[in-house]
């Protein structure tokens, strides 16, 4: 028996034809895909045979997405692409803060979904790195970064991160002493520009401040440089 060896994608919509178009669509570009209409059997899936990254609906039946993804990261690392409402800003930000790696407002373009999940699969891969950025292990102050571990250890304990967090915080470590503005480093994390509405970048730094201080109120590791963007200080 072969094994095939594609990208394995699990989409789960209930709009049957959207998921068709959109099954069809990840097919005809080379992905492995399976479908489900709610997330209710999910874990036991993964548990059969693991994807490659889940597109997931916010509004699902039964359970919503966000619940959905708040319950897979708490023992699942697969990237998830949220497909939200256009105009749902609340929900895409709290998708985020559930640990989402992107999302995408409907309605969308085949090829602008397929272009998402192709750039999320090359960072966890290690093979979207920013210009200039290390390739092999580097060291700053208590931070070590493997970019290709995707792993940031603090102190020698390892950081628990999304694919998009690790390479927001890697790109950060790496200039660190340096500002960047959220449009540079969209463009540096994802290789695209920053949407009027997007606030995925700062949604990202809100959860690493939490997660490096304990509260993204009082920050220390990740400092706003009013007009200036985003500057990394190792030691505080």
């Amino acid at each position: 028996m072969l094994m095939d060896t594609r990208k394995q994608i699990l989409v789960v919509d209930d709009d049957l034809r959207l998921r068709g178009l959109v099954e069809s669509h990840l097919q005809g570009f080379g992905f492995g895909v399976r479908g489900m209409s709610d997330g209710r059997q999910i874990e036991s899936l993964l548990a059969e045979a693991p994807v490659d990254l889940i597109v997931l609906d916010l509004g699902l039946p039964h359970e919503d997405g966000l619940q959905i993804c708040r319950r897979l990261r708490q023992h699942h690392d697969v990237p998830i692409l949220m497909l939200t409402a256009r105009g749902d800003e609340v929900d895409r930000i709290l998708g985020l803060e559930m640990g989402a790696d992107d999302y995408l407002a409907k309605p969308f373009h085949p090829r602008e979904l397929v272009a998402r999940i192709q750039a999320i699969l090359r960072r966890v891969r290690g093979a979207d790195r920013p210009p200039g950025m290390a390739t092999a292990p580097f060291q700053c102050g208590p931070f070590s970064v493997d970019m290709s571990r995707q792993e940031i250890l603090r102190d020698g304990k390892a950081l628990s991160l999304t694919s998009a967090e690790f390479q927001t915080l890697a790109t950060l470590i790496q200039h660190e002493g340096q500002p960047l503005t959220r449009e540079k480093l969209m463009w540096l994390t994802r290789g695209r520009q920053l949407e009027n509405d997007d606030r995925s970048i700062d949604m990202q730094i809100s959860r690493l401040r939490r997660l490096l201080d304990g509260s993204p109120g009082q920050p220390r590791h990740i400092r706003t440089v009013w007009g200036h963007g985003y500057l990394f200080v190792a030691e505080p």
